[in-house]
Order: structure tokens, then sequence, then C-alpha cells
């Protein structure tokens, strides 16, 4: 512990900018404080993270479902619409003296219209599938940095007693008194 406390103590004491070097004292850098807290991390987080994800891919497959449906139903109304077309068709031969274009018209702008449908259903299934992808990933990056945070501050109230507190507080003041020096 008294490494610890004297690698923050010697924070204040480095030689000035332009100098390089290893610090080869394994306690001082915090090697092993850095590994127990990715291990826990690593360990409590892993359950609470496969939960999120898979109740993310449950609503993304449940939205993947809906698009699907709403794709049937586009396509039950497409062919609807082709049976009409028939039907336009039929009657464009009956009338084929009297309004051959105008019927030929209607018909291009059916299929027209029924083509945009679909391809906005189409667009909108996308959309939700990209949104709902991306909103999971920000509530999981969300979620694995406040356990991060949390276990971290757990760790570092748990690890510190008053006198190393005090003691972090004065290496601390003392390095910025030096930084200031510096700058002065």
């Amino acid at each position: 512990m008294k490494n610890v406390t004297d690698s923050f103590v010697s924070l204040g004491h480095w030689p000035s900018a332009g100098s390089f070097g290893f610090n080869t004292d394994i306690l001082a850098t915090n090697l092993i404080n850095l590994s127990v807290v990715l291990g826990v991390l690593i360990f409590f987080g892993k359950g609470v993270l496969r939960d999120l994800l898979d109740n993310r891919k449950q609503r993304i497959l449940n939205t993947i479902r809906n698009s699907e449906e709403l794709r049937g139903g586009a396509i039950e109304q497409l062919e609807k619409t082709r049976a009409r077309l028939r039907k336009v068709e039929m009657e464009a031969d009956q009338f084929r003296v009297n309004g051959y274009s105008e019927i030929e018209r209607e018909k291009l702008n059916l299929i027209n219209s029924t083509y945009k449908t679909l391809e906005q259903l189409e667009n909108y299934k996308n959309e939700t599938i990209n949104f709902e992808q991306q909103r999971a990933i920000n509530q999981v990056r969300q979620r694995v940095f406040q356990q991060a945070l949390q276990g971290a501050l757990g760790t570092l109230n748990s690890c510190l007693n008053n006198e190393l507190h005090l003691r972090t507080i004065s290496a601390n003041i003392g390095m910025f008194g030096a930084m200031k020096e510096i700058t002065d």
C-alpha cells in the first residue's frame, strides 16, 4: 500500500518534459488493480450484457416479423392490384375503340402507385431495423459504462481509507502546485 501512495507522491517529482522512461514497479503502475477491476467487470457484466442483448434481439426479431407481416400484406395487396389490373385490361379490350389511351394511363398509375407503396414499406422495414439496432447498441453501451463506473467507484471506495485518501489529496495538491510553478 505504501508503494501505491509513493507512486502518487512521486508524480509531482517527475523530470520536466523531454525525458522518457519505464516504470518497472508493478505495484506502482496499478496493473494488478486494473486487472482485478476488469476481471470483476467481465465476470459480473457478462450475464447482464447477455440478457440485454437477448431482450434486444427479441425486440428486433419481433420488429422484423411485424415488417414481414406488413410485407405479406403488401404482397397480398399487390395480388389484388394485379387482379384488378387484369380486370382493367379486359375492360380495355372492350373499350379499346373508345378510350384505349385513358385506360392505359390508369393501368400505369395503378402499377406505379403499387410499386411506390411496396418501396415505402420496404424502406420503412429497413429503417425500423436500423433504428432498433442503433438503439440497442446505445443502450448496451450506456449500461456497460454505468456498470463499469459503479464497479470502479465501489472498488475505489473499498480500497481507500481516510489516511490514504488524505495522503492522495495532499500528493495531488503538491503535483498541481509543481505544475503551476512550471507554467509560471
